[in-house]
């Protein structure tokens, strides 16, 4: 038994995106990377954590709302 190589990661991320699917895959990679972020922000303690950030302010012209 030896360390994972190329070609076993290779094999379960193909597995993977038949299953799921490349844009469900995509979203859960964003999400995750967006909780990541926000934690390292929070552990951070940013005083600046409760104002919008310049890309807010588009989304949410965008999305209407």
């Amino acid at each position: 038994m030896g360390s994972i190589g190329w070609t076993e990661i290779l094999v379960v991320a193909l597995i993977a995106v038949v299953l799921f699917g490349g844009r469900r895959l995509a979203d859960a990679g964003r999400g995750l990377g967006e909780a990541i972020r926000n934690f390292r922000e929070g552990m951070r303690g940013d005083s600046d954590a409760g104002k919008p950030k310049a890309g807010d302010y588009a989304n949410r012209n965008r999305n209407g709302r």
